[in-house]
Parts: structure tokens; C-alpha cells; sequence
């Protein structure tokens, strides 16, 4: 069976390692928030085409790490994740960890969005980060 989760690289000198493993792991998170997986589509990029997303289709003129369009029907969570290789590997210096440690946060950020968390309040933030270092651990 084709994993429902698909990775993709656009303007990027990257590759993730063990996609099989990631993918698992991945539909494993969605199925232990009493969710099914549907079509999830994780394109690693760099700064600049993640600027032009959050202009284009945002309206935001700053760069981030993850951008995360949600396409989930009630409980068949769907979507497309935009990651930036460059501003992972800016902040894994910023918060002196790993570069995979980073990578693997935001790969799960963005489906913890698809599967309805938030984090633009204090409260949704620090519960975000929990499940983050929750799934992270089952890794």
C-alpha cells in the first residue's frame, strides 16, 4: 500500500532520510488522536519560497519554519506542509539543539495543526509543545 504522506523537495539540496520510518510514525501520531490519515504532503523547501507562500497565500511578509495548509474533513486529517530547511537549521543554533531534533518538532508541528491544536495563545502554545516532546519521545 503507497503511504498517504508524500514528501517533495522544491529549491532545496535536501533529502529526509528514512521517509518509511517518518511516514510511520506520522500515521501513528493521527491514529493515536482518534484520527485517520488522509493525503498530507510535506514539501521541504528554503527562506524565499516560504517568504513567497506567506505573501501569496497569508498575507504575511516575514519567514517562518512551517506553514501548514489544513484540507482535513471532520475526521480525515489532510494537507500540505511547507518546511524550510534554512530557518530549521537557523534555529537549531538559535535553541542549541540538533538539526533533526528541529526538523522532527516541525514535521509534527505542522500535523498537530492539521489535527486542530494551536498556538497563537500561551495556554495553546504550552500545550502544543507538550505533544510535540509527547511524539517526539515515541520516535
Amino acid at each position: 500500500m503507497e503511504s498517504p504522506i508524500i514528501f517533495n523537495y522544491e529549491e532545496i539540496d535536501f533529502v529526509l532520510e528514512n521517509e518509511d520510518k517518518t511516514s510511520d510514525w506520522i500515521q501513528k501520531t493521527i491514529i493515536n488522536e482518534g484520527k485517520e490519515f488522509g493525503e498530507i504532503s510535506y514539501i521541504f523547501t528554503n527562506d524565499e519560497y516560504i517568504l513567497d507562500i506567506n505573501k501569496k497565500y497569508l498575507n504575511h511578509d516575514f519567514y517562518t519554519d512551517v506553514i501548514t495548509f489544513d484540507y482535513s474533513d471532520e475526521d480525515v486529517v489532510s494537507g500540505d506542509i511547507f518546511i524550510s530547511i534554512d530557518m530549521i537549521k537557523y534555529n537549531s543554533k538559535k535553541y542549541k539543539t540538533e538539526f533533526s531534533n528541529e526538523l522532527f518538532r516541525v514535521i509534527i508541528h505542522g500535523i498537530l495543526h492539521l489535527l486542530g491544536y494551536e498556538d497563537k495563545e500561551t495556554d495553546s502554545k504550552i500545550l502544543m509543545t507538550q505533544k510535540e516532546d509527547y511524539y517526539l519521545s515515541l520516535l
